[in-house]
């Protein structure tokens, strides 16, 4: 379960944080990932929870942004989302020439609220 290492990496961020700008207390961490970067918000959550005890995220909530996969044809050019299984050709024109251009994106923190 590589989610405890992220988290853990995440729950080091907010302690440097932390101590660099004298917080107390963590409310909300907003973090980003792309759909096909094989994490899962509930097993986020609960390695979260877990490891979150005894840290200044201690009961902090987790937000999610989780970007959506994308397709880029190389024949007419077009951009699309993909919902369900990415499906590698183009709905627009059928062409099998096309790249996955979003989706994969690592885990990132993008925001923390603090008191």
């Amino acid at each position: 379960m590589h989610e405890l290492s992220l988290v853990q990496s995440l729950l080091d961020i907010v302690e440097d944080y932390a101590r660099r700008e004298n917080f107390s207390q963590v409310n909300v961490l907003r973090i980003s990932f792309g759909r096909l970067s094989c994490l899962d918000p509930s097993s986020l959550e609960f390695a979260f929870e877990v490891l979150s005890e005894g840290t200044k995220a201690k009961g902090a909530r987790l937000e999610f942004d989780i970007r959506p996969a994308r397709l880029t044809c190389a024949a007419c050019g077009e951009e699309s989302a993909c919902d369900g299984p990415c499906e590698m050709q183009c709905p627009c024109c059928g062409s099998e020439k096309v790249c996955l251009t979003g989706g994969t994106e690592e885990l990132q923190l993008k925001e923390m609220d603090v008191d």
